[in-house]
Order: structure tokens, then sequence, then C-alpha cells
């Protein structure tokens, strides 16, 4: 673990980067749908320890898992184009 000591309002506090093998697993899962999202400038995000965030008709979307994101981009036609490609790799990748 890497640490680094900042201050916030004045106050000493610690972070600490999780390089865990399952952290590093999550976050490489998102990969294929972080890169999507970035192609069409939609700011994505991996939150820790593995969410993924984006800024989407200018609000701020977050899911925990891939299922929560399949259920949003069902009712969403521009989203489902634009994440079409990376949810189907994830399809062939489990099966």
């Amino acid at each position: 673990e890497k640490k680094k000591r900042i201050t916030y309002k004045g106050a000493p506090i610690r972070l600490s980067a999780d390089f865990s093998t399952e952290t590093l697993q999550a976050r490489r899962e998102w990969s294929d749908i972080f890169k999507a999202l970035k192609d069409k400038n939609l700011q994505p995000r991996i939150i820790y320890p593995a969410r993924i965030s984006f800024t989407y008709e200018g609000e701020i979307k977050s899911f925990p898992d891939k299922q929560k994101l399949r259920e949003f981009v069902t009712k969403s036609p521009p989203l489902q184009e634009i994440l079409k490609k990376a949810l189907m790799l994830e399809k062939r990748k489990k099966g």
C-alpha cells in the first residue's frame, strides 16, 4: 500500500491506495465500458473500489456493478448504442 500524508480542513488525514488483486480485477472488468464512455466524452470515473460513474444528460450516474448499468442502459437507446459493443464483449467473455 502506498501512503501519502495530506490535510483536510487543517487536520492530517491518511489516504491509501488499494492494489489488492480483487480491486485490480474489479477495476479491469470495467475497462471496455470505461473506454466506450470516454470515447464519447462522458467523463467516466472508476470510484473506489470498483464503481463506475459518468456524466449523462447533465447528471452524474454511478453504478456499483454491470447488472445495474445494464438495467439503466435498457431505458436509454443512445447509451445502448454507445455501450453496445462493450456490453456484448462482456457477455462473450463470460459465455
